[in-house]
């Protein structure tokens, strides 16, 4: 009896294993809708739409952007994380959504490392502290020290509740000792806009805020990351003042926890071919001043959940909550 049952565990397997080489074979056989965290203009959409016609052009279906934004990318990656477990439903989130969330909404609608499965790392950048031009500060020390006499406290604007952006300037509050109104928005396109138009005096931005940047629409004083930007080689980091305090803001792409091992790794696969293109690289730095990032899913995994535990550590120490 007990060979008998043993058999059939090995032929269920052998079974599983041919059915899901077949399915990866065949994969895809219609369009793919990648879903975007955020409104157009911002990262993950710019992201997204340098990505989809190449990767479609390699795949031979269609990849189709989809804007699904709210609640700092939960929305988005819910939608994800319930959908079918085929392949045809992608996830194009940024590290706040997966590492960052789960420590500060109380109410969660997924496991960000169960029902989702990190397929590949894309970019990764920093986020800039701008000022409106009527502000009157053009170095770091000065919108310190500018800050510490606001009264009332200037307001800046973020991607969202907890997003990259505001924990960025949290963090330079703390530092610093000073104090400014937190003004979040639903990305980081409407928060740019904000400061541009003058309705908040500072934005932390991430891809968004480049172009407005370079047009002097918006003045940089500070980067969040360990080196200077590539683009704005004169701009000096937070590290450089405050060693220690870093940031970057990374992409990726996400599939449906349970996805079948081999269409993960044809999407792996593909996604990286397409990353190595110069001309990919080249559209992504012109656009927002990202570098594409590239590395294996056991990397990328590894860094998920190491970064997951960093920012823990960082919204339990701000006493940041979200209901």
């Amino acid at each position: 009896m007990n060979a008998k049952r043993n058999l059939s565990t090995i032929l269920a397997g052998a079974l599983a294993v041919a059915t899901q080489t077949l399915c990866a074979q065949s994969y895809p056989v219609k369009s793919i809708r990648m879903i975007v965290t955020i409104e157009p203009g911002g990262a993950p959409d710019i992201g997204a739409r340098v990505l989809a016609p190449p990767l479609s052009e390699r795949l031979g279906q269609s990849v189709i952007v989809e804007n699904r934004t709210g609640a700092n990318g939960n929305v988005g990656g819910d939608v994800v994380a319930k959908s079918r477990p085929d392949g045809y439903t992608l996830l194009y989130g940024a590290d706040s959504l997966v590492v960052i969330n789960p420590h500060v909404y109380s109410n969660m609608p997924f496991d960000t490392l169960k029902d989702v499965v990190p397929i590949a790392s894309t970019t990764v950048s920093q986020v800039v502290i701008s000022v409106n031009p009527a502000v009157p500060v053009k170095t770091f020390r000065e919108f310190i020290d500018y800050a510490k006499r606001a009264n009332p406290p200037m307001t800046f604007a973020s991607g969202g509740n907890a997003s990259i952006h505001h924990l960025v300037m949290e963090a330079v509050k703390i530092q610093a000792g000073i104090n400014l109104t937190h003004v979040p928005f639903r990305s980081g396109t409407p928060a740019v806009a904000a400061a541009v138009a003058g309705d908040v005096q500072v934005v932390v931005g991430g891809n968004s805020a480049a172009n407005q940047i370079r047009a002097g629409k918006i003045r940089a004083i500070v980067s969040s990351g360990k080196n200077r930007l590539s683009y704005l080689p004169d701009l000096p980091t937070i590290g450089e003042t405050f060693p220690g305090v870093e940031f970057n803001n990374w992409l990726g792409v996400w599939g449906t926890g349970g996805t079948p091992e081999p269409v993960v790794t044809r999407l792996h696969e593909e996604i990286n071919r397409v990353l190595a293109v110069k001309e990919t690289a080249d559209k992504v730095a012109s656009v927002g001043g990202a570098d594409v990032w590239i590395n294996s899913r056991e990397t990328f995994d590894k860094f998920i959940r190491s970064e997951y535990d960093r920012y823990g550590k960082i919204v339990r120490t701000l006493n940041i909550k979200i209901d």
